[in-house]
């Protein structure tokens, strides 16, 4: 069965995005970007891999999940397929249609949808974010990649947005990169 995997970025005090949802307070570094392109270029948007000139398979997912906030961005930017060399889904319940043919909307039974995908074959399912998604799909999440910036937020938007109700997870790894961000992974306990 596939993985539904958590993959972030994430401040000190536990903060993924400033209050008005911006994120570009996150150093990123050579070392960053390093990483990112060695062991996780499928997260990279389409066009980013373009730029670097990341041509190379999918090592992790084959599927993006993402809700409405975070898929804005792209949209505001004119593109409307951000991952196109993933399965795209953006969950959100006040899009009715999709702007692009690529990009499946689920607005309804969202943690249905993603045991349906979990079930299918294939690599792992890349959930991008956001805090209210996450909190919503946190009893179908197995694993989770933070990247833990050395920064202090002081407030913005949590890691999860959900009502008190504990899940456990294992550290599974720990990588320190030069410029301080530390890479840590944790499955499901």
């Amino acid at each position: 069965m596939r993985k539904l995997v958590y993959y972030v970025g994430m401040t000190i005090d536990g903060f993924i995005a400033a209050p008005d949802e911006s994120y570009d307070f996150f150093p990123v570094t050579q070392d960053v970007v390093d990483f990112i392109v060695e062991d996780f270029p499928d997260t990279l948007p389409t066009h980013l891999r373009e730029q670097l000139g990341v041509d190379v398979p999918n090592p992790n997912f084959d599927t993006v999940v993402q809700g409405r906030v975070t898929y804005e961005p792209a949209l505001k930017a004119g593109i409307t397929s951000p991952y196109a060399h993933l399965r795209q889904y953006v969950v959100s319940t006040s899009t009715a249609e999709s702007p692009d043919p690529a990009v499946e909307i689920v607005s309804d039974d969202v943690v249905g949808r993603i045991r349906q995908l979990k079930a299918e074959e294939g690599g792992d399912i890349y959930l991008a974010g956001g805090s209210r998604l996450a909190g919503t799909l946190l009893p179908e999440i197995d694993a989770l990649v933070v990247k833990l910036y050395p920064v202090v937020a002081g407030a913005g938007i949590p890691l999860f947005t959900a009502g008190f109700s504990p899940a456990y997870f294992t550290l599974e790894g720990t990588r320190t990169l030069r410029e301080g961000t530390v890479i840590l992974t944790y499955g499901r306990k």
